[in-house]
């Protein structure tokens, strides 16, 4: 009896190493595959992109992890964008009556005569696409929605691709994850868009 108390104590200490094994070779495989560059992501082609605002609607996430970016490469630094301003606007002010965005997300910042820049905040986008539209259709369309891969959670059938009109969503290599309109437009010019948003939780 007293014998077999050491051998149990020893087969409950090999299992556990085993299953510590098994498991932590399940866990780095499963860091391997996140990390690997081939490893494909959702994103949305913003050449096919018609604005239906169903990004911020049919999101799994709430907000949507669609949210608009600034291609600066692409802007006019226009003082009157079509993308910040409400067409209805009667001034060109920062007045939220004036602006096109429903949550203040775009900040307008003047530069010099007659050049204005215009950066998204992140936490504010819901992804409507109201400013994207109005920037394509009137503007250079330096404003477009993508879908920010450190927000979304990459399910295995996009809700929001399921319900795109254009079917404008699809998976893409995560090197070329970031698709802009202008191919030579600068990927890291993007992201001058956090400059102003609060810290992320």
């Amino acid at each position: 009896m007293n014998a077999e108390l050491p051998r149990r104590a020893w087969l409950r200490q090999n299992a556990a190493a085993v299953a510590g094994l098994v498991f932590g070779g399940a866990a780095t495989a499963a860091t391997r595959r996140a990390a690997s560059p081939h490893r494909l992501v959702w994103q949305i082609d913003p050449k096919k992109c018609v604005q239906c605002g169903r990004c911020m609607t049919n999101c799994v996430l709430v907000p949507s992890a669609v949210k608009c970016v600034h291609n600066f490469d692409q802007c006019g630094y226009c003082r009157l964008c079509f993308g910040y301003f409400d067409p209805g606007a009667t001034e060109l002010t920062t007045a939220a009556e004036n602006q096109m965005c429903p949550t203040g997300a775009i900040r307008r910042r003047f530069i010099e005569p007659p050049y204005y820049e215009y950066s998204i905040v992140e936490d504010l986008c819901t992804g409507c696409g109201k400013c994207v539209k109005g920037c394509t259709t009137f503007g250079n369309g330096s404003l477009q929605l993508q879908i920010l891969h450190h927000r979304c959670v990459q399910c295995n059938e996009c809700a929001i691709a399921r319900r795109c009109p254009a079917q404008a969503i699809h998976r893409v290599p995560v090197e070329h994850a970031y698709r802009m309109k202008s191919q030579a437009a600068s990927v890291t010019a993007t992201w001058r868009h956090k400059e102003d948003g609060p810290a992320h939780a």
